[in-house]
């Protein structure tokens, strides 16, 4: 029995992605069995565009847009209800609430600007304490004195903890710094006289 050998060779440049070079693949063929020679592309990775509904460690903050694995959305993120699945509507909404958030928190920083300059303009708040020898005072000015001054002169209620006041154990002329905004602070002057 004669041995066959067959020898068949073909160039394809459609259907396959040109990598820089036509495609050259050559098959053997012997005792009437065929070789198939198959090219395979690159596995496609499956991932979703997500936003996130929550806070999520090691993932992201809420409102943020992410990629994730397909599976890891699937199985976790949507049925702990931590994520949604980006569509241009929610992509809408989103820019909306963004621009709302941001016009919200300019108000609030403008209102903390004018409130600063009324407080900076007023001038020193005076504060009576009992003396005692020399400049001592008896007692301390403490952050609620303050605010209860401001609050009779200008009618403006402020909360303590915003405070920020040096020790005053004397009689004489200080700063204190009032945190009305992360961005905005006021200095205000304070009096202590004794009686």
């Amino acid at each position: 029995m004669a041995s066959l050998t067959t020898s068949l060779s073909w160039r394809s440049s459609v259907g396959l992605p040109n990598f820089g070079a036509n495609f050259e693949e050559t098959a053997n063929f012997s005792y009437g069995r065929t070789a198939l020679v198959v090219v395979a592309q690159k596995k496609a990775t499956k991932s979703r565009k997500i936003i996130l509904k929550e806070d999520v460690p090691e993932l992201g903050k809420k409102g943020q847009l992410i990629d994730v694995k397909a599976g890891y959305y699937r199985n976790y993120l949507f049925p702990m209800g931590k994520a949604q699945i980006v569509t241009p509507v929610l992509l809408k909404e989103m820019r909306i609430e963004e621009e709302r958030i941001e016009a919200e928190k300019k108000r609030v920083m403008e209102e903390a600007q004018q409130l600063a300059l009324i407080f900076e303009t007023v001038g020193a708040f005076k504060v009576k304490r009992k003396g005692g020898k020399g400049k001592q005072i008896f007692g301390t000015v403490t952050a609620q004195d303050l605010v209860d001054i401001i609050k009779a002169q200008l009618q403006r209620d402020i909360d303590k903890r915003i405070v920020v006041l040096p020790e005053i154990r004397e009689t004489g002329e200080y700063v204190a710094e009032l945190k009305l905004h992360p961005e905005v602070t006021a200095r205000v002057r304070v009096n202590v006289f004794a009686n």
